[in-house]
C-alpha cells in the first residue's frame, strides 16, 4: 500500500517547499485537487522540484477542458517529470460545470468515457505518428499537422485515473481506467459490497482483473499524540464528513448503512446554512465507520487491518505544511513501510 500525500489547494510560490519537503520525508506520491487553482500548473512546479515523487490529479476537472487541451497538459508533465504523471480526471457535479465553469451537463458517464478514449487516440497519434481520427458524440478529432504535434516521448503509456461513487461512474472506471480515485466519504463495506461490485464487473468486461486496477482514496484520519492536535482532527473530521453526507451524490455510503435519517437532516440543515451545527448529527458510530483514530505511528497499521488489501493507495484527509507535524508524518511514513 503506497502512502501518498494530497494538496487540496495551494500557492504556487509555496510547491517548491511542498514538494520538497514530501519528497525528503518519503511519501509515495503527491496529488493535487482542482480547488482554488489549476492543478497541472502545480504539477509542474512539483514536477521540477522533485525526482522521485509520482504526482498527480486528485482530480482535474475533465468537462470544461477540450480533451486535446487535456491531453497536451498530460503529455508535456509525463516526459517533463520522467514517467511519473499520473492523469486524474473527476465530472464535478452539475452546478458547478454550469455555473462555475460555464459549460453543458450533458450525459456525464458518456461524455466521460469518451474524453477519456479521445484523449488516448491523442495521444496514440503523437506517439506513433498515426492520423488522428477520432468521431464521437460530443467530440471530432480529425486535424493533427506536423506542427501542433509534440512527438513521441519516453513514457507514453499516462495512467488514467477517474475520481467515482456512484454505479455508472465506477463501471466507467472498471472499463477505461487504471484507476480511481475513491471519495474519502467511503467505509469498507461501501468498497467491498459497492464499489468493487461495479469496478469488477468493468475489469471484466475488457479482460482485465483487480490486479490490473489502483484503488486510491484518502482516510478521514485522527492521530492522538497531541490531545490539541486530536481534538482538531476529530473537529475536522466531522465537520466534513457532515458536509459530505448532507449532500444527494454521496447518499449511497448512508443508504448502505442505514443513515439516513442522519443524511437527510444534515441536508435540511445545510438548506438552512447551519453548518456549525451540523457536525453534532456525526455520532461515535458514523465517526468509527469513516474515519481511524490512533497515534501517528499506530494509524498505518490499524488502516492495514482495516481495509486489508482493498487499497493500492492511501491518504490522510489531513493538511500538510512543512515542518508542521513532521515527526508525526514521518512516524507514519516508516509505518506503512514496515507493513
Amino acid at each position: 500500500m503506497k502512502f501518498d500525500v494530497t494538496l487540496l489547494s495551494f500557492a504556487l510560490e509555496e510547491i517548491p517547499a511542498h514538494v520538497q519537503a514530501a519528497e525528503r520525508l518519503g511519501f509515495d506520491g503527491l496529488w493535487m485537487a482542482e480547488t482554488k487553482g489549476d492543478p497541472f500548473l502545480g504539477l509542474t512546479l512539483a514536477a521540477e522540484h522533485s525526482r522521485r515523487l509520482e504526482l498527480g490529479t486528485a482530480i482535474a476537472v475533465a468537462f470544461p477542458r477540450s480533451p486535446t487541451t487535456t491531453a497536451y497538459m498530460a503529455w508535456d508533465l509525463a516526459r517533463f517529470s520522467n514517467g511519473r504523471f499520473i492523469l486524474g480526471l473527476g465530472s464535478q457535479v452539475k452546478a458547478h460545470n454550469v455555473l462555475r465553469y460555464g459549460v453543458k451537463w450533458e450525459k456525464p458517464i458518456k461524455k466521460m468515457r469518451e474524453t477519456i478514449r479521445a484523449i488516448r487516440a491523442l495521444w496514440q497519434c503523437w506517439q506513433t505518428g498515426e492520423p488522428l481520427d477520432f468521431v464521437g458524440e460530443f467530440f471530432k478529432l480529425q486535424l493533427m499537422t506536423p506542427f501542433f504535434n509534440p512527438g513521441p516521448i519516453a513514457q507514453p503509456n499516462i495512467p488514467i485515473y477517474v475520481s467515482a461513487v456512484n454505479e455508472q461512474m465506477l463501471r466507467l472506471a472498471g472499463e477505461e481506467c487504471d484507476g480511481v480515485h475513491l471519495h474519502a466519504l467511503h467505509s469498507v463495506r461501501y468498497i467491498e459490497e459497492f464499489a468493487l461490485l461495479h469496478i469488477e464487473a468493468g475489469l471484466a468486461k475488457r479482460g482485465k482483473t483487480r490486479a490490473d486496477f489502483a484503488l486510491n482514496t484518502a482516510v478521514f484520519a485522527i492521530p492522538t499524540d497531541d490531545p490539541t492536535y486530536a481534538a482538531w482532527a476529530e473537529s475536522h473530521a466531522k465537520q466534513q464528513i457532515s458536509f459530505y453526507l448532507s449532500t444527494p451524490a454521496y447518499r449511497v455510503v448512508a443508504d448502505l448503512h442505514g443513515w439516513q435519517d442522519v443524511a437527510q437532516e444534515l441536508s435540511q440543515m445545510a438548506r438552512r446554512n447551519q453548518w456549525a451545527a451540523m457536525p453534532d448529527l456525526i455520532n461515535d458510530e458514523i465517526l468509527e465507520t469513516l474515519a481511524v483514530t490512533g497515534t501517528w505511528a499506530e494509524l498505518p497499521g490499524i488502516i492495514v487491518g482495516k481495509y486489508g488489501r482493498l487499497l493500492d493507495r492511501v491518504g490522510y484527509y489531513l493538511p500538510f505544511t512543512p515542518g508542521e507535524n513532521e515527526t508525526g508524518w514521518q512516524a507514519s511514513i516508516a509505518a506503512f513501510k514496515n507493513q
